[in-house]
């Protein structure tokens, strides 16, 4: 017999509204309808109960590099964003040789079959130099369609996303390549016009990749990729809520423009998150920590963040005035969609895996649980 258990009393965020009082039934890895008599019952009155975070873009954490670390570290970084709510991520890679991203995504690959990782995101190196943030600019490349399906194949089908400047040369057929083979092409690191954002997102693109940064800014006479990113519908904006690369007001704008529905929050982390201050590397480029807040030695562009999700929803609804619902939609409901696997996560209904998180009052993590089985438990804390 599976393990029942019967959280109860807190505020449940669900598909349909806020639940006061309700109770979530885990029965095994899965949430279920009914439950047993004497399934023990644990009191969350005071507290809400929200689903696991989903995190599209996330390059590691807890001194870990996903896109250098060995597998021990990766799942090392997968288990510090677990503390903070992620109960499933997707490994994000920085610009690197080509034969290096091939091998990484092999080990990756293993990795999300094993269910450590839910696949791949490739960000660079087929991104533009004009607009490279914290990649090296020596081993960036023109999005050639041969060389974008090497790094599909090496992903052995775990491959999720991959980041492009679609303006460079043979970026619409990479475009059309990737949709036919269901990865996502996700529009950043950009230097596109308009009209050129418009040409990729009718070839296949459904992402902005961390809308805002590494791209033009709106204007009112050449309104750049943003504009056209925030209009139209078949796009998810990706969103790094920390108060370093958004403002307030900008992340307002994304809200209003695209609606909730097509928003959704991403750490950008690197190892960083979740372990401290101090000097490391995000591929073969030195990054300084301080505060909180990471820069490229060299040049001082923005290199990632050290944000965890649970703190990325704490600040929408308590510095940004989110309604809670539309905050944790960006962390769950809207990620999961994405990468297609609403069916098993990003709500808490019947069915789904058993992927929920716990806070207090202020929206302060107090409790995970992945897969039936609590990672922070909040009986303890």
């Amino acid at each position: 017999m599976a393990t029942s258990n019967v959280l109860a009393g807190a505020r449940v965020v669900l598909p349909t509204g806020i639940v006061d009082g309700g109770r979530v039934i885990v029965e095994g890895t899965r949430i279920a309808g009914a439950f047993a008599e004497d399934a023990p019952v644990v009191d969350l009155s005071g507290h809400w109960l929200v689903p696991g975070f989903v995190d599209l873009h996330n390059h590691g954490g807890g001194g870990a590099s996903f896109t250098s670390g060995t597998a021990e570290e990766v799942l090392r970084g997968v288990h510090t964003h677990r503390l903070h709510g992620t109960t499933t991520v997707v490994a994000s890679t920085v610009t690197g040789e080509m034969d290096v991203l091939a091998q990484r995504a092999g080990l990756l690959s293993e990795l999300a079959e094993q269910g450590d990782i839910a696949g791949i995101h490739f960000e660079g190196p087929f991104i533009s130099p004009c607009r490279k943030g914290a990649h090296s600019e020596e081993l960036l490349r023109d999005p050639d369609p041969a060389e974008v399906r090497k790094l599909i194949d090496a992903a052995r089908g775990r491959a999720k996303m991959v980041t492009l400047a679609t303006e460079l040369p043979g970026g619409i057929d990479s475009v059309r390549l990737l949709a036919e083979h269901g990865v996502i092409a996700a529009i950043g690191h950009t230097d596109a016009t308009y009209e050129q954002t418009v040409e990729a997102i009718d070839a296949g693109a459904t992402v902005a990749t961390h809308l805002f940064n590494a791209m033009p800014a709106l204007g009112h006479r050449t309104p750049g990729p943003i504009a056209a990113l925030l209009e139209d519908e078949r796009i998810t904006v990706e969103l790094i809520n920390d108060g370093t690369h958004l403002h307030p007001a900008a992340l307002q704008l994304a809200f209003h423009h695209a609606g909730a529905g097509r928003v959704a929050f991403i750490t950008d982390a690197m190892d960083a998150a979740g372990f401290g201050d101090g000097r490391y590397l995000l591929g073969p480029l030195e990054v300084e920590v301080s505060e909180g807040v990471a820069r490229l030695v060299e040049g001082g562009s923005i290199a990632g963040s050290t944000l965890t999700l649970d703190r990325a929803l704490k600040r929408a609804v308590t510095v940004d005035g989110l309604p809670v619902e539309d905050a944790v939609a960006a962390l769950s409901a809207n990620p999961a969609r994405l990468l297609g696997v609403y069916d098993q996560v990003g709500s808490l209904e019947p069915g789904k895996d058993a992927d929920l998180v716990v806070l207090d009052a202020e929206f302060t993590l107090k409790g995970v649980m992945r897969k039936g089985e609590w990672v922070v438990d909040p009986q303890l804390g």
